[in-house]
């Protein structure tokens, strides 16, 4: 089958190689009118998103077999928007403490409080929303933590967006299509649109007349995809799952190349891909982690389909889950930082139970001790070692392997210009700030764009993309968003120099931005962001329920089937506040026998 596979798809590639779409090319009049035509065809697509890949969980393909950890079920949609449907009665009602108030902290406390337990968050930051984080600078600009971007298959989120009434309102629908921005303004990338025809076949057609890859690159790609796990995904969806779990010992280069896969393919397409989801390179992620991508492009036509914010995440987001929180009693409190979790222990010193949580940052800076029933720690890798006490790990190899992961650094560069960045063709389009731009009108490309020939991996321009929350100003042009990575190398330099490196790239990319001046930028610098998805890091991964009966993780590094991302914080999410509904009965037992333990004997 897989053999057959490689030869009709390579046989397929060699007839097809010259049907392959027009880059731009400055100058050029064809390309002008492409990307006239994409620009106009975007912009309605957005207003009036009607293509099958658009509507999530309506008209989608079948999964061939099974699908037993749910990657492709629609119907956990319905399960995220629904709630967790349970009521815990009166006497089973505890005091829940979350720390933590990223998407995966807040989603608990969503379902946990949903179901009538009494829930307080705690929050080290002034802000919530951990990695999705975002703020409004002194002068009015909303500062985010990083580019955040809505693949077609975050069933759970979109689940939690519906619950919360925001999924019309909240997410703007991007044409099907993975674009690439080379030197010069060179447009390559994936172009799913096929006329409504879904995955595989979009997908094949998407590879084939890309300008990203040469011929033979193409054909070795080719290849490697046509003996891999993801033509068994089109047959038997959990058996490839199986095959693509075991590949988490070798990195994506190794496998890829060992299939026949080329170099060049890699440098040209993959790695900035590996860099958007994960930051860092084929070399260095998981075969696991980017084959779990590719099964699920490989399946559903909507999976590949891209949405981003409609403006901030602090409006479009975490406003109206803080509301929903304020109206189901939940405190959320920011500025709190953990000293110590509280716990009793056995005769040798192991930990047998929490009672509950030092905290700081309160009035006068004192500390101060809660008692808790349940403590739910939904925090990112660094987060939770340096909450865990050291009893935690020495007592529990559960808890020590938490600490062979780690976080990947990350720099997020922001850069307002005087005109239109991305618009590549048009010099006066290009300069014009004063007519109406607003709702997304601007001129330029509206998608997530990719780069192999800079320094960072994905970009956007806000302006155009996500227009609300001042992202667009009226008199201003395009405001652009751009992840540097790897990170580590801009760790230790200035906001000045980040910035400055990031500007040079763009004028690289876009020679016709050198007319263009940057008037304000922002950079923030994150030492640990998501948790490194290299070889072999899977097992290290915890699950939601921990050897503590009444402890419990969240967060987007803990086991879930997916990558680390806001769709794989939902999903911890839900596990959590599923597992701590399915215990209620025995915790609010504990809760009852610590309880006696506690009072004074007559």
């Amino acid at each position: 089958m897989r053999t057959a596979s490689a030869i009709i798809l390579s046989a397929a590639v060699a007839g097809t190689a010259l049907q392959q779409g027009a880059a731009f090319v400055p100058g050029s009049r064809g390309a002008a009118s492409v990307a006239s035509a994409r620009a106009s065809s975007r912009r309605q697509h957005v207003a009036t998103p009607r293509m099958v890949a658009g509507q999530v969980g309506a008209g989608v393909e079948q999964v061939a077999g099974s699908d037993s950890e749910g990657l492709l079920d629609t119907s956990r949609m319905q399960r995220a928007s629904n709630g967790p449907g349970v009521k815990v009665p009166p006497s089973q009602k505890l005091k829940i403490a979350i720390v933590g108030a990223g998407l995966g902290g807040m989603i608990t406390a969503m379902d946990l409080s949903e179901a009538g337990h009494d829930v307080e968050i705690f929050e080290a930051r002034r802000f919530v929303g951990g990695k999705v984080g975002s703020w409004v600078d002194k002068d009015g600009n909303h500062i985010e933590m990083g580019l955040h971007v809505f693949f077609g298959c975050y069933y759970n989120l979109f689940g939690i967006f519906r619950r919360l009434g925001i999924f019309d309102s909240a997410l703007r629908l991007k044409e099907h299509e993975h674009m690439f921005v080379n030197t010069g303004g060179v447009l390559g990338g994936l172009d799913f649109r096929m006329g409504g025809i879904g995955a595989p076949f979009n997908g094949v057609k998407a590879f084939l007349t890309s300008t990203q890859l040469s011929v033979g690159d193409k054909l070795a790609n080719a290849l490697a995809l046509a003996t891999s796990p993801v033509v068994k995904a089109l047959f038997n969806f959990d058996a490839a799952m199986v095959d693509v779990r075991a590949l988490d010992a070798v990195s994506f280069s190794e496998w890829f190349e060992g299939q026949g896969g080329s170099r060049g393919s890699i440098t040209r397409l993959w790695d900035p891909i590996a860099y958007a989801l994960g930051f860092i390179d084929c070399d260095h992620i998981s075969a696991r982690c980017m084959l779990t991508i590719f099964q699920l492009f490989a399946v559903r036509s909507e999976a590949s389909v891209l949405r981003m914010l409609e403006g901030s995440p602090e409006d479009f987001i975490h406003t109206p889950i803080l509301k929903y929180l304020a109206d189901r009693n939940v405190q959320v409190h920011t500025n709190r930082r953990i000293a110590d979790i509280t716990h009793d222990t056995d005769a040798q010193g192991r930990p047998t139970r929490v009672r509950g949580l030092v905290i700081t940052g309160g009035g006068g800076g004192r500390e101060e001790a809660r008692e808790f029933d349940v403590v739910v720690a939904a925090t990112d890798v660094p987060g939770i070692k340096k909450l865990l006490p050291r009893a935690f790990r020495e007592g529990y190899g559960f808890f020590d392997r938490i600490y062979n992961l780690d976080g990947v650094p990350v720099a997020t560069v922001q850069l307002r210009f005087d005109g239109w960045v991305t618009e590549l063709n048009d010099a006066e389009r290009r300069k014009d700030v004063a007519s109406d731009y607003s709702a997304g009108r601007a001129p330029g490309l509206d998608n997530l764009l990719y780069s192999a020939d800079a320094e960072f991996s994905c970009f956007a321009d806000l302006a155009l993309t996500s227009p609300s929350s001042n992202y667009y100003q009226a008199g201003k042009g395009s405001l652009l968003q751009c992840v540097m990575t790897p990170g580590d190398k801009w760790m230790g330099a200035s906001t000045e120099a980040i910035a400055e490196a990031c500007l040079e790239q763009v004028r690289n990319l876009f020679p016709s931005a050198r007319e263009l001046n940057c008037t304000w930028h922002s950079v923030v610098k994150v030492a640990e962001s998501l948790y490194r998805e290299a070889p072999g890091m899977d097992k290290n991964r915890p699950t939601q329920r921990t050897p503590l009966p009444n402890f419990y993780l969240a967060g987007s590094y803990t086991y879930q089937d997916y990558i680390d991302s806001m769709e794989g914080a939902t999903k911890s999410a839900l596990l959590c506040a599923d597992v701590v509904l399915e215990d209620t009965p025995k915790l609010a037992a504990l809760r009852d026998e610590m309880a006696r333990e506690k009072a004074p004997v007559a």
